[in-house]
């Protein structure tokens, strides 16, 4: 049985260095390789977060006997490609959300890891943090009663540029996959699966949405509003309202944050004291189930992921976004 869990990373971007800083927290866990398509950003990113092996081609590092798992931090467009490589050489993956492109390529990357045996998990990191999982006991508790609605939203200020990630639609680009799917991973998180979903969108030049604007229905009149943009800069919260009060995650909800509990007009806020980017808490996660053999986890599931996609595609139909 390993004691320690090894970690390589590839896509070597912004997300990639908040969780190689976040790693080094982690027990039983260390940074030992990673990857750039650019050897010296690659070198780079190593000498910074002190990982013993830097490679200038992907597969070099998946082909290293001593890493056990990598993490993908890619544009969304590749997530497919390169996961199944990994799987190909038996390595663990935690993949960076979106997922995949579409719920046709994300079941395609589970059926490969059941097949290899091999541990496979989407990286929304969102689900791991103390916040959030304070506010999904204290909903399914039941102790403020049912859930009436849910509103969420996710915004910031992008200076238009045809060539960069966020407006490349050839990479997945747009604010619904980018930071749309956090809205909607809170309300499916807390209610499931909508029984119908409206959706509406503004479009930047290169055919992808600037903003986008979400309503999932649900039984006895509930509803959910979502909303994510590239245009505006949002209060990026979270109010769930209940039958006996209020829950609100603060700005920025899906990082680490404090939670509001309002009842009869009276506000009281929970601190959960992170010190931390947050990212560890998800590798902890992944660290623990790969120390205990496990190749599926038990708290963000590939039945999670499928359903998630499936909720991204169907707002994609919705608007009429095709990649």
């Amino acid at each position: 049985m390993k004691e320690n869990i090894n970690w390589g990373i590839i896509g070597l971007g912004k997300i990639a260095n908040k969780f190689a800083t976040a790693l080094a927290s982690v027990q039983n866990a260390e940074l030992y390789g990673v990857a750039s398509r650019n050897r010296d950003k690659a070198l780079d990113f190593s000498k910074e977060h002190k990982a013993k092996a830097a490679y200038g081609v992907y597969d070099q590092l998946m082909k290293d006997e001593n890493v056990d798992v990598i993490y993908i931090a890619t544009p969304h467009s590749l997530h497919h490609e390169i996961t199944m490589e990994c799987l190909d050489h038996g390595k663990a993956v935690l993949c960076e959300k979106p997922f995949a492109m579409n719920r046709e390529e994300a079941q395609q990357m589970i059926t490969h890891a059941r097949s290899k045996n091999v541990f496979l998990m989407e990286a929304l990191w969102t689900m791991f943090l103390p916040h959030f999982q304070y506010v999904q006991e204290l909903v399914n508790s039941g102790k403020y009663g049912k859930v009436k609605s849910i509103k969420a939203d996710f915004g910031f200020e992008a200076e238009f540029d045809r060539n960069q990630r966020t407006f490349n639609k050839a990479l997945g680009g747009g604010s619904l996959l980018d930071i749309g799917i956090y809205p909607v991973f809170l309300s499916y998180a807390l209610l499931g699966k909508p029984e119908k979903i409206e959706a509406s969108a503004q479009f930047a030049e290169t055919g992808v949405d600037w903003e986008c604007e979400m309503k999932f229905l649900y039984p006895e009149e509930v509803k959910a509003s979502l909303h994510s943009s590239f245009r505006e800069k949002t209060p990026t919260i979270a109010e769930i309202e209940l039958e006996k009060g209020i829950i609100r995650l603060n700005s920025r909800f899906h990082e680490p944050t404090s939670v509001s509990i309002i009842l009869e007009g009276k506000e009281e806020t929970k601190d959960f004291g992170v010190k931390t980017n947050g990212y560890d808490f998800e590798a902890t996660h992944v660290t623990h189930m790969l120390l205990e053999g496990k190749s599926e986890s038990r708290k963000w599931t590939p039945e999670n992921t499928l359903d998630l996609m499936e909720l991204l595609d169907a707002v994609r139909h919705e608007i009429g976004l095709k990649y």
